[in-house]
């Protein structure tokens, strides 16, 4: 190929792109003007002050949405304001004042130990809703202030305030949608809200009590995604048997992330919601009824269309929440016991270009927060499915069963591990490897399974558990064994490095059709004498925009 090419490939953007080509620039989303006592109230700067001062905090991040940077340089000065105001008024204190006068001798000017250093976190590291521990981190902070709605999954190293950042709601509209939604007094009715409407809850609870509902039970926030109903309370009377949630209908007010919704299909009668922009505040607003088939049916599409992937990329989406390195070695052994390859990625935030970069991976299962995990994949060049759905998608068509329950949080996922059955790598000779592969609904005899069809392509596929195969020994040059170096046994068969299949390593020596710009690349020009002749590439400018070198001349 590289022989047929007149001009070296362009591999970066032109000097005078940015003149030529401006793409236009997205703004956030506007925000209210609102008040000093306004944002004390939104921001909670009064709570978070006292806070700070009890539990003796010196370095805080806060860590702001997108849509609330406009907000953070303010919500900022008000906390250094109030930061500064309570350590003047203690100061002012009668105990302080003895203790400076009988002191007096002791006193230094340093007041390092009194300064607390406010930092605002521009950009996550991953997704709004979790903490951003990484970046945290990065400025040595004691303490992360999560400001607006959040995934509440637990951290792995620092404490945690949030700050929900309350929003205004048309509570009369809301109950007279709920009214007209659940006309039956006694009809069972789980009310909850979106994190930023929570505490609009328990008000609208009493106005329905007083209206003769004696069923609603308001859901107040709890810090548990491995709940029945995620990070909320639950009725008493499904605390011993949770199959007796079935029989209650949710009210969720705000739009609830589609994972929620997910969840809490299989588990409630049904689902309304009430969106306040959709005219909540003129009192003719309704509730909707929320259904999920569709979305059901799309990721089980998913899980049954991946059956035959034999490489699998396991994408971090997280490096903050709670376990999430155990999630990650169970969905390793749990790929090594189906026979497949995974390997590991850390891109940071997700986005179609950055998983296109790897061609030879055919599915992508992603470790984030119990929100973060569930990804429409309709823009990615290969899909991206869950833990949850990569433990269905592993098994054979005989013993897949989807019962239209699904999970996302991590504790669950590792609860539903089968009893009695430890993933082990395939390649491992013993008895377990039998028992594992049996329970996977596996051949025990890799040369007598029988292929399966790929609902992508329509074709049968021979050769979808690479990595169940016998391996070979090491393979000796002149006496000594293979390095790292990738070798070909036979004709048909996988590259190995180091003695072991590497399903990458053959995509790249096998389908790649373009590898890199190596030297064998020639330029062709015209000498003094018409003649075309070629020459190699040559070493070009190098250094800083304040002077460079070609090759090794001086600076020009």
């Amino acid at each position: 190929m590289a022989d047929n090419l007149a001009a070296a490939p362009v591999l970066s953007t032109p000097d005078n792109h940015i003149l030529t080509d401006i793409e236009p620039i997205t703004h956030a989303e506007p925000t209210s003007s609102l008040s000093e006592e306004q944002f004390k109230i939104r921001y909670e700067i009064d709570r978070t002050v006292r806070e700070i001062r009890s539990q003796g905090w010196k370095r805080v991040a806060l860590q702001f949405p997108d849509h609330m940077l406009s907000h953070s340089a303010r919500v900022s000065q008000l906390l250094s304001r109030g930061l500064s105001e309570s350590v003047h008024s203690s100061a002012q204190s009668p105990y302080v004042t003895g203790y400076l006068e009988s002191n007096v001798d002791s006193l230094t000017i340093d007041t390092g130990p009194q300064a607390v250093k406010l930092t605002i976190l521009a950009d996550t590291s991953y997704g709004s809703c979790c903490v951003d521990e990484i970046a945290a981190e990065h400025v040595e902070a004691d303490v992360v202030i999560h400001y607006g709605r959040a995934c509440l999954s637990p951290t792995a190293r620092l404490p945690v305030l949030h700050v929900f950042t309350q929003c205004d709601l048309d509570e009369a509209a809301a109950v007279k949608a709920l009214v007209e939604a659940f006309p039956d007094p006694d009809a069972k009715v789980i009310l909850t809200a979106d994190i930023p409407y929570a505490s609009h809850v328990q008000p609208m609870a009493d106005r329905l009590f007083e209206m003769g509902y004696v069923a609603v039970f308001a859901a107040k926030i709890v810090h548990d995604p491995s709940s029945l109903i995620p990070n909320r309370t639950l009725p008493q009377a499904t605390l011993g048997d949770p199959e007796h949630l079935s029989t209650w209908h949710i009210y969720h007010i705000a739009e609830p992330p589609t994972a929620l919704l997910l969840n809490l299909t299989s588990k409630v009668q049904s689902i309304r919601v009430f969106i306040p922009d959709l005219g909540g505040s003129t009192g003719n607003a309704q509730a909707q009824e929320a259904n999920t088939s569709m979305v059901l049916r799309r990721r089980y599409a998913l899980v049954t269309s991946m059956n035959t992937v034999s490489t699998w990329g396991i994408l971090i989406n997280t490096l903050s929440v709670k376990n999430y390195l155990h999630v990650v070695n169970h969905v390793k052994k749990q790929i090594a016991a189906a026979g497949k390859k995974s390997y590991l990625f850390v891109v940071g935030k997700l986005n179609a270009a950055k998983i296109a970069n790897f061609s030879e991976i055919g599915g992508w299962v992603v470790v984030g927060c119990w929100e973060s995990s569930l990804i429409d994949s309709k823009d990615f060049f290969k899909p991206i499915l869950t833990p949850f759905e990569l433990e269905l998608a592993l098994r054979t068509d005989e013993s897949r069963v989807w019962t239209g329950a699904w999970r996302s949080d991590f504790q669950g996922v590792l609860e539903d591990v089968r009893p009695g059955v430890t993933p082990t790598s395939v390649s491992k000779d013993g008895d377990g490897q039998e028992a594992e592969r049996e329970e996977l609904g596996m051949d025990s005899d890799e040369e007598s399974a029988p292929p399966e069809f790929d609902l992508r392509t329509g074709r049968y596929v021979s050769q979808s558990r690479p990595m169940g195969r016998v391996e070979a020994p090491a393979i000796e040059f002149n006496g000594s064994k293979s390095s790292t170096a990738l070798t070909k046994r036979m004709n048909g068969d996988l590259v190995a490095v180091n003695g072991v299949a590497s399903p990458a390593a053959q995509f790249l020596a096998q389908k790649r059709t373009w590898k890199g710009l190596g030297s064998d690349f020639e330029v062709r020009y015209e000498s003094d004498e018409g003649e075309e002749q070629s020459g190699l590439i040559e070493q070009g400018r190098s250094g800083v925009a304040r002077g460079y070198f070609v090759g090794d001349s001086i600076k020009t």
